[in-house]
């Protein structure tokens, strides 16, 4: 039953991982992606998985949220710290234009860049995060992303994204149509789901990409989150 719930990865393609997207289509659709994160558990469980790391930092830290999108989850982190008495400086990085210049307010500062070649210095970010960014990246790719989190990092890094499941791919599909999705952001999200990572299956990932161990939570809602103390 198991095997039936929880099929083998698929590559599949996503509409708003093509470069020429329309900036329109991409801006509705992640609307409905930060929709979708506050209805089914993405901010909270991209902030359960921070909160343990925010009595670690000094009381000013920087934030590095990769693949920041509409940057819901920078302002859910930032309000996060300063109920623990933390002022958080976030820095969302993107790769599309059109979400960088539309939703640069919701972070201290904003960069469009690769995920894959971080232009920050070895050690120079307090935190380093990511949302429902893992799932976009193959083996080889997403081995690439871990390490450059990781290279970048201070005292922790956080990733946080979709546990693969038939009975999630099913749920967002149905609960799409009710929440008035775009049809590019029903297609995107059942096959978000079904590129996602169950939990060992996350933290042989970062193992083989540095070595390290990390804590790798089942989260509510079909979600799954781990973190990692980075080498110094």
């Amino acid at each position: 039953m198991a095997r039936i719930l929880t099929p083998p990865r698929r590559r599949g393609t996503e509409v708003l991982d093509d470069p020429a997207v329309d900036p329109a289509v991409m801006t509705r659709s992640m609307a409905d992606v930060e929709r979708a994160n506050w209805f089914f558990g993405g901010i909270r469980s991209a902030i359960a998985e921070l909160e343990p790391a925010l009595d670690a930092l000094p009381r000013s830290a920087s934030l590095l949220d990769v693949g920041t999108g509409t940057g819901d989850i920078a302002v859910a982190a930032r309000d996060a710290a300063r109920q623990r008495g933390v002022t958080l400086t976030t820095i969302g990085l993107d790769v599309s234009a059109p979400l960088v210049d539309r939703h640069r307010s919701r972070n201290n500062y904003v960069v469009r860049a690769d995920a894959l070649r971080l232009p920050f210095r070895d050690r120079s970010i307090d935190v380093v995060l990511c949302s429902q960014v893992l799932h976009h990246f193959d083996g080889a790719r997403a081995a690439i992303l871990l390490r450059e989190m990781d290279r970048v990092a201070r005292v922790r890094v956080v990733v946080s994204d979709l546990r693969r499941s038939r009975v999630a791919a099913a749920g967002i599909w149905m609960a799409s149509f009710l929440l008035g999705f775009h049809p590019v952001s029903r297609h995107d999200g059942v096959v978000s789901v079904m590129r996602g990572f169950l939990p060992g299956e996350m933290a042989e990932l970062l193992q083989v990409a540095t070595g390290e161990r990390p804590r790798v939570s089942r989260r509510p809602l079909f979600r799954v989150t781990m973190s990692w103390v980075p080498r110094t």
